[in-house]
C-alpha cells in the first residue's frame, strides 16, 4: 500500500494523477500512455502499429490522434521511449511536430532516434541517454528507472513519483536471471524498494499473459541455432531475423562465434545495427564478418537476413530464386525462419516457402509456439506485482482477451477486483488522496493514418475514402456558373464509376442533376451562396437521394467551375 510520508517528502502535493492511454489498449501497437501529475505530463512511448493486410487500402501505418495535447503542450516535461522497436517510437516524429518536449531513452535507441529526427528534419530535440539504475529529476519530481531485459539492449521501465505514492510501468520484459550480458540484464530489486516506498499504480503490459510459467528460457534461439550447426557442419546456412528482434541477431553472432564459422551480414540496415551495438559496448565478433561477395569462399558460411514483415521474406523468395546480384542459392543451402510469420505476411510467406523447396533447398522453421517472443508471461507478470505491491493495477499493451488475462493475474495476486481497471483508450483513471474516484471518457480518439506523405490525414478520411471507393464507387456531378450572376451556363454533366450503369438508371441520373440545380438556385436567390458550403449541401442531399434509391453510398464529388466573362 502506498506510503505517503515516503514519497511525499521529495516531491510537491498533487491535488490529482490522471492516467490515460492514447492508443495500445485492445490493439496490437500504437502504443503510448499519459500520466498526468499536478500539472506536470508525461509521455511514455509513441508507436505505431500497422494495418490488417486485408484492409490496409495503401495505408502505410497508423498513429495516435495527438489533438488531446492541443492546449496543453506546454504541460508536457518528458517523453520516455523505454525501447527501440516500432510501436513504442514509431510515431515519435509524428508527435514532436505536435508535442516538444526532452526524449528519455536507452543508448542504442537514442542513436535510432537522433538517425529518425534528423532524417524528418526534426530539430532542437534533447535526447538523454538512460543508464542502468538511473534516478533523475524531471520538473522537480523524481523519476526512477530500472533495467529490464527484453528483446532491445538497454530497456527499462519507471517509476513517477507522486505524493500519492509511484505511478510504476514495467515496460516490456522477461525474467531471466542467467543472461550476464549486462545490456541485456534487467534488476526488479528496484521494484521491491518501490513497493516499500509505496506504489499507487503498476501498469503492466498484457501480450504474453495468457501464457502460463515463466517467458524464459523459452524465448531462447541459440540451442536451436547450435543444433543446426551442428547438423549441417559444411553448407551455407541462411538466417532471418526481424531487424528489430537484436538479441536473436546476437545469439546467431553468437552461435557463429562458438563454431568459428563465417558471418555474412546481407543487409545494410543490419551492418549500421551492428556498428551501433558495437558503438554502445557490445562485443561483435568483427574477425568472423565477411563480405557478402565472399560468401562462396567458405563452405559454411553463415548469411544473415534481417528486415521488416513482407519486405524480409520477399527477399528470401528473390534470394531463393537467385534474383539478387550478390548472392547464390543452392539445392545444398538451408534457410532458416528464425522471425515470426506474423499477421499479413501469410501469403508472402507461402509463396517463399515454394520458392526454397523448388530449388530444393532445405527449409527449417522455428516453432514460435515452442521459442517465446520476448514479453512477460503469467510467472513474470506476478514477480512484478509480488515487488511492487501496487494499490492498483493497469493491464496495458495488448488485444482486449490479453488484458484480461493480465487483470485475472492480478486478482490472482490478491489485488481487490475493484482496484483493478482495464480502460480502453482515451479513458482516463483519476486518483485523488491516493483513491481511484474516476475512470471517465477524456477523449473520442481517432486513428491518424499515414500513407508516407506528410499530407496525413487526422480523421482517417483517406482510408475511409478509399473504402468507399473500392465497394460503392463515385459519381462526380460537374456544373459550370457565371463567376458573377451565378447563372447555370454549363452542364451539370454526370459521370460514375463502379457504381451503375447510366444509360438504364436514367431517372437517377435526372434526380440528381435536379438536386443540384435547385439547390444552387436557392442559395444565390437567397444570397447566401458560397462555393464550398454549396457544394457540401449537393454532396450531403444526393448521398441520402442515392443510398435511399440504391442501397449504396458512392463517394458523391460535385464540382462548380465559376467562369469568368469576357469583356
Amino acid at each position: 500500500m502506498p506510503n505517503k510520508n515516503n514519497t511525499a517528502k521529495s516531491v510537491k502535493k498533487d491535488a490529482t494523477v490522471k492516467i490515460m492511454a492514447l492508443g495500445g489498449l485492445d490493439e496490437d501497437g500504437k502504443n503510448m500512455l499519459v500520466v498526468e501529475a499536478g500539472e506536470d505530463i508525461y509521455i511514455i512511448e509513441a508507436g505505431l502499429k500497422f494495418p490488417d493486410a486485408s484492409q490496409s487500402l495503401g495505408i502505410e501505418y497508423i498513429i495516435q490522434d495527438f489533438s488531446w495535447f492541443q492546449d496543453k503542450k506546454d504541460r508536457v516535461k518528458a517523453i520516455f521511449i523505454t525501447h527501440g522497436h516500432d510501436d513504442v517510437m514509431g510515431a515519435l516524429p509524428h508527435l514532436l511536430r505536435q508535442v516538444r518536449a526532452d526524449i528519455y531513452t536507452a543508448p542504442l535507441a537514442a542513436r535510432e532516434i537522433s538517425r529518425m529526427l534528423k532524417k524528418e528534419k526534426i530539430s532542437g530535440v534533447k535526447i538523454h541517454k538512460i543508464n542502468r539504475h538511473d534516478s533523475k529529476r524531471i520538473s522537480g519530481r523524481k523519476i526512477s528507472f530500472f533495467p529490464v531485459t527484453q528483446s532491445y539492449p538497454g530497456a527499462y521501465g519507471l517509476a513517477i513519483s507522486t505524493s500519492q505514492g509511484y505511478v510504476v510501468y514495467s515496460g516490456e520484459f522477461v525474467e531471466n536471471f542467467d543472461d550476464l550480458d549486462d545490456h541485456f540484464r534487467g534488476n526488479i530489486t528496484i521494484c521491491s524498494k518501490l513497493g516499500q516506498e509505496g506504489v499507487l499504480v503498476l501498469m503492466q503490459e498484457s501480450k504474453g499473459a495468457e501464457r502460463s510459467g515463466n517467458t524464459s528460457p523459452r524465448h531462447r534461439i541459440l540451442p536451436i541455432l547450435e543444433d543446426t550447426f551442428t547438423q549441417y557442419p559444411d553448407r551455407h546456412i541462411f538466417i532471418s531475423v526481424y531487424t528489430q528482434s537484436v538479441y536473436q541477431i546476437q545469439e546467431v553472432m553468437a552461435a557463429c562465434r562458438e563454431a568459428n564459422r563465417p558471418l555474412v551480414l546481407y543487409d545494410k540496415e543490419l551492418r549500421r545495427l551492428v556498428d551501433g551495438l558495437e558503438e554502445i559496448g557490445i562485443d561483435i565478433p568483427r574477425h568472423l564478418i565477411i563480405p557478402v561477395d565472399r560468401t562462396r569462399d567458405h563452405d559454411n558460411t553463415v548469411i544473415l537476413i534481417s528486415g521488416q514483415g513482407t519486405p524480409l521474406f520477399k527477399q528470401l523468395s528473390n534470394i531463393a530464386n537467385n534474383e539478387v546480384d550478390d548472392v547464390q542459392f543452392s539445392q545444398d543451402d538451408v534457410i532458416v525462419i528464425a522471425s515470426p510469420v506474423v499477421p499479413g505476411v501469410e501469403t508472402v510467406y507461402k509463396s517463399m516457402e515454394n520458392d526454397i523447396y523448388k530449388r530444393g533447398g532445405i527449409l527449417k522453421v522455428i516453432d514460435h509456439k515452442k521459442v517465446l517472443s520476448m514479453h512477460a508471461s503469467k510467472e513474470d507478470l506476478k514477480m512484478m506485482i509480488f515487488m511492487c505491491r501496487p494499490k492498483y493495477y493497469l493491464p496495458v499493451k495488448g488485444e482486449y482477451r490479453m488484458l484480461c488475462a493480465n487483470a485475472m493475474i492480478a486478482e490472482e495476486m490478491g489485488i481487490d477486483p475493484d482496484h483493478i481497471r482495464i480502460l480502453d483508450n482515451g479513458q482516463m483513471a483519476v486518483f485523488e488522496d491516493g483513491e481511484l474516484v474516476s475512470c471517465k471518457m477524456e477523449a473520442e480518439l481517432h486513428d491518424t493514418m499515414i500513407d508516407g506523405k506528410e499530407n496525413w490525414d487526422m480523421a482517417g478520411v483517406v482510408l475511409k475514402d478509399r473504402e468507399i471507393l473500392s465497394t460503392d464507387g463515385v459519381m462526380v456531378l460537374a456544373i459550370g456558373l457565371d463567376a458573377k450572376t451565378k447563372k447555370i451556363v454549363n452542364g451539370p454533366d454526370i459521370q460514375t464509376r463502379g457504381f451503375i450503369y447510366l444509360r438504364d438508371s436514367e431517372y437517377i441520373t435526372a434526380e440528381c442533376t435536379k438536386i443540384m440545380e435547385d439547390i444552387i438556385r436557392e442559395n444565390v436567390e437567397q444570397k447566401k451562396y458560397e462555393n464550398l458550403e454549396t457544394r457540401s449541401q449537393i454532396r450531403d442531399k444526393v448521398s441520402k437521394y442515392l443510398f435511399k434509391t440504391t442501397g449504396k453510398r458512392p463517394m458523391v464529388l460535385p464540382v462548380i467551375l465559376e467562369i469568368g466573362q469576357r469583356q
